[in-house]
């Protein structure tokens, strides 16, 4: 085992601040790791991961899929939440129990009770893969958190501020974390540095991200 193995064993159970209303809760999935990764592959199986593109026509380096009652999407036309899947034309997936009630129970520990997720974006990262400082403000309802659930590879999440400009914090991210913000934080830019080629003794050279969210 290695020592960044320890060290992230370690820290399972804590609640790292990141903001006044944003925290990673470390290791908070684990115990619902089978079922998650369960529940992941009967969605992709219907839904297939696929790099979009970005208004500017850009292809996206991480696959993306969606499950709930809205997916977000991303092509010429902009960057939208649809109900359906435009690569298949079909209603996205249901969003599996065990995404809703990992959803509740991390944004309730948080501080954030009553959440209730309409959508849930699944991200794959492959060795290199990134995403780029963004702020989540396609939702209608930016009252509600954010809850992005960490799994496979570990990652370096980068959290700025409320202006593209301010330089972000670089936290590293487990198998099993699990980061949730909302309110004075919920418009904060982040992103995830490129990947390093480090596979992860279960899922190999892959990262799964679950960002779920309040979108209609």
């Amino acid at each position: 085992m290695s020592t960044l193995d320890l060290f992230a064993q370690a820290r399972v159970g804590d609640r790292e601040p990141l903001g006044r209303e944003a925290c990673i809760l470390r290791g908070f999935a684990l115990d619902r790791q089978d079922a998650l990764l369960a529940a992941i592959a009967h969605v992709t199986a219907v839904a297939p991961p696929r790099h979009m593109v970005t208004p500017g026509g850009f292809t996206m380096s991480a696959a993306l899929s969606n499950c709930g009652a809205l997916g977000w999407v991303s092509d010429a036309r902009g960057y939208r939440y649809a109900a359906r899947d435009p690569g298949r034309d079909q209603p996205w997936p249901d969003m599996p129990a065990v995404f809703l009630g990992l959803a509740r129970d991390a944004a309730r520990e948080a501080g954030f009770p009553g959440f209730t997720p309409d959508a849930c974006l699944i991200n794959h990262y492959a060795p290199s893969a990134k995403m780029s400082l963004h702020q989540d403000r396609d939702e209608h309802d930016l009252g509600a958190p954010i809850v992005s659930v960490s799994l496979g590879m570990e990652a370096v999440f980068l959290f700025g501020g409320h202006v593209r400009a301010d330089r972000p914090r670089r936290v590293p991210l487990y198998h099993g974390d699990v980061a949730v913000w909302g309110g004075e934080d919920r418009l904060r830019f982040h992103g995830i540095a490129p990947l390093k080629d480090a596979p992860h003794p279960r899922l190999g050279p892959l990262r799964i991200n679950l960002t779920l969210r309040k979108a209609g």
